[in-house]
């Protein structure tokens, strides 16, 4: 089941910590499933699988930024140093 635009903007001003984990763990789980299948999480990707225009490249970025922050991914250090072509995986890989 895919994640709507108004799901996302929920998740924003949400006062249940366990919604918010929840979403982490949405972002975690797509980060997982990239790497199973020998590709890599951007920030495209990700606004693909919740279904966001361009327009919410911010928005994305700042959920990925506290995904890492929750040590959930981590960057992929052979993408690179620019954040424009980050590439993400999942903590453990």
């Amino acid at each position: 089941m895919a994640t709507t635009p108004q799901q996302i903007d929920l998740w924003r001003s949400v006062t249940s910590e366990h919604q918010r984990l929840e979403f982490k763990e949405a972002k975690n789980q797509h980060c997982t499933l990239k790497w199973v299948m020998s590709e890599r999480m951007t920030n495209q990707t990700l606004r693909e699988r919740f279904h966001l225009p361009e327009a919410k490249v911010a928005s994305i970025s700042k959920v990925i930024s506290t995904t890492i922050e929750a040590k959930l991914i981590k960057l992929d250090e052979k993408a690179g140093g620019s954040r424009k072509f980050a590439r993400y995986l999942p903590f453990w890989a």
